[in-house]
């Protein structure tokens, strides 16, 4: 073949594949149009659900604002699936074997990151439930102490003593967890045991007196003075009184160092444990 052969044939070879690329870009011209501007209103509309749900959810007041931007990251990361997916389907990309794949991998993220995934569930519960919040005081299996903080993964208790507790929220999340600070009100419950030759009448009109005289304790419901048991060396006498939470421990410690000056003042006794030992003598 001559030069000028070899020149006309590159030529045409190069013009079929122009031509070729132009009847397929004429051809899937309304696709890449259809694929685009499904791209651009699938992330438009995917920002603003997510912002529309995450103010809808701060503003309901019942969800914690962590929580609702977690939610809200998860509907706007889901769109953009559902944008992606939709976006291949335009230029005829068989998408069934795709969702599979990403489903396994799903699967695999999840099996892997099991116990990271536990805690994540644990703390969206923590956060919508609320079973307590920051500031509260609350113990949960073997933690006690003021909430400091809660996070998706874990929350944040610093202890009576000063110690410092980072706790998994799955480790919180199944066990009985007791607020102390919820309620606005707690009763405290004073036992002080008087000796069997004393006066019941009377101590019940000291410990109602030292009740009456103390500030914190509420007048509904009333001071109750009863007879809790009769114990071997002791009866013991029983006073519950309400009180507002935040001076519950104040008052006990008050009402408890009360009760032992004002008895030993009007001379009431508390006895200690006390054992009668009889000797029998031996017959014969």
């Amino acid at each position: 073949m001559s030069l000028s052969q070899k020149t006309i044939a590159k030529f045409s070879d190069e013009f079929d594949v122009a031509a070729q690329a132009m009847i397929w870009l004429r051809e899937s011209l309304p696709h890449i149009a259809g694929a685009v501007a499904v791209l651009v209103i699938g992330v438009v509309l995917a920002r603003l659900l997510s912002k529309g749900a995450d103010r809808a959810l701060t503003r309901s007041g019942r969800i914690e604002p962590t929580v609702a931007k977690f939610l809200s990251n998860i509907i706007k990361y889901a769109l953009w699936v559902v944008v992606i997916v939709t976006v291949l389907t335009q230029f005829g990309v068989q998408t069934t074997s795709i969702i599979a794949a990403l489903g396994g991998l799903a699967l695999a993220v999840g099996l892997a990151l099991q116990g990271t995934l536990s805690n994540v569930a644990a703390g969206v519960m923590i956060l919508i439930q609320r079973p307590f919040r920051v500031g509260e005081v609350i113990t949960a299996g073997i933690v006690n102490g003021d909430v400091v903080g809660i996070g998706l993964f874990t929350t944040e208790v610093l202890q009576p003593d000063g110690v410092y507790v980072m706790v998994p929220n799955n480790e919180l999340w199944n066990k009985p967890i007791v607020n102390f600070s919820r309620m606005p009100t707690r009763r405290f419950e004073l036992l002080i045991g008087i000796g069997y030759s004393d006066s019941i009448d009377q101590a019940r009109k000291e410990l109602l007196s030292l009740a009456d005289s103390d500030q914190r304790v509420l007048a509904e419901p009333a001071p109750v003075v009863f007879v809790s048991a009769l114990a071997d060396s002791a009866v013991t006498i029983g006073l519950r009184v309400w009180c507002k939470t935040e001076d519950y421990l104040g008052l006990s410690w008050a009402l408890t160092e009360a009760a032992k000056t004002r008895f030993a003042e009007v001379g009431i006794t508390i006895p200690f444990p006390q054992r009668e030992v009889r000797a029998i003598p031996a017959k014969g």
